[in-house]
């Protein structure tokens, strides 16, 4: 049929030996891929409820994308303030910031930072 688009393919990120080098250390540790909306074609991990954006850089390695956050029933969540507390939100959704949550995210942020440095070694 002409002028009819196929459907969408699966979009494949191309990854360096040191990036997946990389990975397979973040995979050992329990991090897993997820797909985030809208990050779909974006490289997401995720840990418990704490997810981040990746994304490769030129010299074969990979960068923190968007800041690491809690997911939001499924969903990437953005941290505000909400008078005195703070809270994840997606949407209309809310997830209370609890010392706990805030806890486990800072470990979260702290251990991706502690491999994404480690392949520059």
């Amino acid at each position: 049929m002409a002028g009819v688009k196929p459907p969408l393919q699966e979009h494949k990120m191309e990854l360096t030996e040191k990036q997946m080098q990389v990975l397979q250390r973040l995979f050992e540790a329990g991090f897993r891929p997820i797909a985030i909306p809208p990050y779909e074609t974006a490289m997401c991990l995720r840990r418990g409820e704490c997810a981040a954006v990746l994304a490769p850089v030129e010299n074969g390695g990979l960068r923190v994308l968007a800041p690491a956050s809690f997911l939001v029933d499924g969903k990437f969540g953005v941290r505000v303030k909400r008078g005195d507390r703070e809270v994840f939100v997606f949407k209309k959704q809310e997830l209370e910031a609890t010392p706990e949550r805030l806890k486990e995210l800072e470990a979260f942020t702290n251990e991706l930072a502690e491999f994404l440095a480690m392949q520059n070694v």
